[in-house]
């Protein structure tokens, strides 16, 4: 079955689509019909299907998740233990919980099967920049 991992440089907190790398895996190895696994090997981001044509509606999520989810310098969140790593990290790994690690998208003549306005987003947690992986694999 073929794999391999899809690296991604991000610029802090928000949603970078790949949809396009997704596509081009599934593209080479050209199933008539499978599954594609998308996994994100990370506890501060996660994956998610959503609108891909009209950014405002990203907008709104992360300003959604920020309300939800403040930074643990939030009054709020003053019962928050985990601070090792900064204010933004453990509402980052609460919103990957909330969210998903890993998603399956049906595969059908060599193509994802997503929805007109659908795409695949890593939706990244943190403030700064990382390089976050996540590992596509073809089932049949």
């Amino acid at each position: 079955m073929p794999q391999t991992i899809v690296t991604v440089a991000t610029r802090g907190q928000g949603f970078y689509e790949i949809t396009r790398e997704a596509q081009a895996f599934v593209g080479r190895h050209a199933p008539q019909e499978g599954l594609l696994t998308l996994f994100v090997r990370h506890t501060s981001a996660s994956l998610i299907v959503q609108e891909n044509a009209d950014a405002s509606v990203r907008t709104d999520l992360s300003w959604f998740f920020h309300r939800l989810v403040p930074s643990t310098d939030d009054p709020s969140m003053d019962w928050i233990v985990h601070r090792d790593e900064g204010p933004d990290d453990m509402p980052a790994h609460i919103k990957a919980a909330l969210t998903a690690v890993s998603l399956g998208v049906p595969v059908t003549a060599g193509r994802l099967m997503l929805g007109t306005w659908q795409g695949i987003y890593l939706f990244e947690h943190r403030d700064l920049p990382h390089r976050r992986e996540i590992v596509l694999h073809l089932g049949a």
